[in-house]
């Protein structure tokens, strides 16, 4: 029940997280454009987040947005496997 509620959890920031991060970049709903708008990403991103800097610069706005889906998908993943063992 933990591992879901932490999975669920985590789904909900990230999904909050990428919309301020589309809403502060293409100025939705008559906001400013704002090159910060992708700093809450970041830290729900990590560690995949080091790899941008590998990447050439048009790659790295997409880069930014997907790496926490790779920790979302480890996460359910890791759930998964401890729910099958059981």
């Amino acid at each position: 029940m933990a591992c879901r509620v932490l999975t669920i959890g985590f789904a909900l920031f990230y999904a909050a997280a990428l919309f301020l991060f589309i809403v502060g970049t293409y100025g939705l709903f008559g906001q400013e454009k704002d090159p910060l708008s992708g700093v809450f990403l970041l830290p729900i991103g990590l560690p995949w987040i080091y790899l941008g800097h590998l990447m050439p610069d048009a790659v790295r706005p997409v880069l930014g947005a997907a790496a926490p889906a790779v920790n979302l998908a480890l996460l359910m993943l890791i759930c998964r496997a401890r729910r099958n063992r059981r």
